[in-house]
């Protein structure tokens, strides 16, 4: 096995970055040429991110595999434009499982089951796994902060790795914060002090040392914590704020990180073409026009539940030459009164994922503005399912219609549990007992799509056949199937066998498009989704016309 392992740790304070760090490090390890992976080991003890509620955790980022994972999966494949699967997130909670069950089983004959060595041993099991000969680098991030109590079976696992591996092949990065305290007019390396003291008295020295502050460290400030926390002068290295966290890579490779890394790692790396990033940062910072999308949810407080969603927005605008700027609107407070004045002035309505019965009547009327209005309108996963309802009550006329997750007695369900779909799941035991696992019913992971010639779907990918990543129970029922589209509803995406409805669109407006998948997670800087080039198309259009 020739894999080297790069293992991130933070300090201070969560939210520093380490999922971006160890994403760009990653980018500039691969621009050299590389072969590169990454793991998330998360210490919280749920499984997974599955049932975890947005404003704790943000949003669940689903792989190709189906695993539920944690949103720093988003920005590994977006920066690394490599599939993550199951194998590159583990939690505290799926390693406990590991080790518990194998007790159960009784494979370890009836001995004391301990945190060391078994839930480590483990740990090790679930990194390693990642080395083999055609993959030059795995970086590790561990989650969460050094000090933090559910994550030092991870940390003591890292540091037994070293002597499993050899020094040779393994290497730790450790993420700090040096403040700027503006009533003293300095940056204070204390906190990064302590903070790999603390990580030294179990066991592990930093190689590298990467301090996010708000401006350049200057050589001083840096001799001075490789003084202190016993790295090498040119180990240390700033992680400086930036307006476009796809500036990071470059701003890390000005600092020369990569180059220190092939160093010590001895990497057969060649100089990095970063001319996709360059040109990137080019298009982010020339824009040519802007325009304001409106996302009509129930998570509007907290960003991180559409992370993905939102990059893949900032894609669609670079792949069209704009500035996108977004407009967060709670669907709950949006009413038949002051739906017209709510989305007054955007150029593009989006209405993302979700599950439950809140806000939902909110984003039917948005839905039903942008349709009346020829506004461009994309819908995501339940967006689709409200668009489907609002067509069937305002166009097709059926009074009350709706989802039976919403309304188990409506007399119209034109979205509902398919039961015969998730009955052959369970027989086939793809998927879990719902009494056991809340996710059980989910309809996860990556799913064959055949999309309708002549379409607008069609027009945005140019290819018959597609695979998308799906998160939901619930499906559009086929009984509806002729009567919404004898009345204009277009189905311009099919399962192979034409049982399940993917993509729905209305022929007679410039761009009104509903997915039951997350096409979100499939966007990347460099190759934007197609749905989300033509979402942002379309809306760039309706401020400034045809280009």
């Amino acid at each position: 096995m020739k894999t080297k392992f790069i293992f991130v740790t933070g300090g201070v304070l969560s939210s520093l970055g380490k999922g971006l760090s160890a994403a760009s490090i990653g980018a500039l390890l691969k621009a050299r040429g590389l072969t590169c992976t990454i793991q998330k080991l998360d210490p919280y003890i749920n499984v997974d991110p599955g049932t975890m509620n947005p404003f704790q955790h943000g949003e669940v980022y689903v792989t190709d595999d189906g695993a539920e994972t944690d949103l720093d999966m988003g920005h590994y494949e977006r920066y690394l434009d490599v599939p993550m699967s199951q194998k590159n997130n583990y939690t505290s909670g799926s390693i406990y499982h590991k080790v518990i069950t194998k007790e159960r089983r009784g494979d370890y004959l009836g001995g004391t089951v301990q945190v060391i060595p078994h839930i480590t041993n483990e740990i090790k099991k679930a990194v390693i796994q990642l080395g083999n000969d055609d993959l030059d680098v795995a970086l590790i991030e561990i989650g969460g902060t050094v000090g933090d109590i559910e994550g030092l079976p991870f940390l003591e696992a890292i540091r037994q790795l070293r002597g499993d591996l050899g020094k040779e092949n393994c290497l730790y990065v450790h993420l700090t914060l040096v403040p700027y305290i503006k009533t003293a007019g300095e940056l204070k390396t204390k906190p990064t002090q302590h903070s790999v003291k603390e990580l030294r008295s179990i066991g592990i020295q930093p190689d590298i040392i990467l301090c996010r502050a708000e401006t350049d460290l200057d050589a001083s400030l840096k001799a001075k914590i490789a003084l202190f926390c016993n790295v090498d002068e040119d180990a240390v290295f700033t992680a400086v704020d930036v307006d476009s966290i796809y500036k990071v890579p470059l701003n890390l490779y000005e600092e020369g990180i990569d180059q220190k890394l092939a160093i010590m790692l001895k990497l057969p790396a060649k100089n990095p073409d970063l001319t996709p990033w360059q040109e990137l940062a080019y298009k982010l910072d020339n824009p040519k026009g802007e325009i304001t999308i409106g996302i009509v949810g129930k998570y509007v407080d907290l960003k991180e539940a559409y992370k993905s969603l939102h990059e893949a927005l900032v894609h669609g605008g670079v792949a069209n030459n704009v500035k996108v700027n977004l407009e967060y609107l709670n669907s709950e407070e949006i009413t038949a009164k002051n739906v017209a004045k709510k989305l007054k002035g955007l150029d593009g309505v989006l209405v993302p994922g979700g599950f439950g019965s809140r806000g939902v009547e909110g984003k039917i009327k948005a839905i039903e503005y942008a349709r009346v209005n020829k506004v461009p309108f994309f819908g995501i996963c339940l967006g689709m399912q409200c668009a489907v309802i609002e067509f069937a009550r305002n166009v097709v006329g059926l009074d009350n219609a709706n989802s039976e997750e919403f309304d188990q007695n409506t007399p119209h369900p034109v979205i509902y549990l398919m039961k015969e779909w998730y009955d052959f799941q369970r027989q086939q035991k793809e998927v879990r007992d719902e009494s056991s696992d809340k996710g059980g019913t989910m309809r996860l992971g990556a799913y064959p799509c055949a999309v309708v010639k002549d379409t607008k779907a069609d027009a945005a990918y140019q290819v018959t056949n597609i695979d998308e990543r799906h998160r939901h129970r619930y499906e559009f029922n086929k009984e509806y199937f002729d009567m919404l589209g004898e009345k204009g509803l277009t189905f311009s995406g099919l399962s192979p066998d034409g049982e399940l409805v993917e993509i729905v669109e209305v022929a007679d407006h410039p761009w009104f498009l509903g997915c039951q998948f997350h096409p979100e997670f499939k966007s990347n800087p460099m190759r934007p989704h197609p749905l989300f080039a033509a979402f942002i198309g379309a809306s760039r259009a309706q401020k400034y016309g045809k280009k």
